[in-house]
């Protein structure tokens, strides 16, 4: 059985990037086949992709409050399951209203309760 040479165009160009995503759109497609060449294609594209993305159409880090939000959401979680984080329910009702900024104590414990990372959660917001 001959083998197919592997050619994969280097995303350089808007034009490139809509190539790669028609490409990678016909492994999404097709009939799932194991093989070695076209995993390799597969994943090289990917990471070709992933690497255009993050540099032409960054993504900025949410706002902490809204990671909260977002996080309790998914978890099927009240606000009032964060009145033992962050104190008490005066101060849950404040953080979350964006009346009062999270210490770093409240930072800890929401990133270890939630599974946020703390990065997401020191980042500056603005207080209504």
């Amino acid at each position: 059985m001959a083998k197919r040479n592997l050619e994969v165009e280097l995303i350089r160009s808007a034009a490139a990037y809509r190539r790669a995503l028609k490409r990678l759109a016909l492994f999404f497609d097709a009939p799932l086949k194991a093989g070695l060449q076209q995993d390799l294609e597969f994943e090289i594209l990917m990471l070709m992709v992933d690497k255009y993305e993050a540099e032409h159409f960054p993504v900025p880090p949410p706002d902490p409050i809204d990671a909260i939000r977002f996080a309790l959401e998914q978890r099927g979680m009240q606000a009032s399951d964060l009145h033992g984080v962050l104190g008490s329910r005066q101060r849950t009702h404040d953080v979350l209203r964006k009346t009062r900024r999270l210490t770093l104590a409240q930072i800890r414990s929401l990133a270890e309760k939630l599974k946020l990372p703390a990065e997401v959660l020191i980042r500056d917001y603005a207080l209504s």
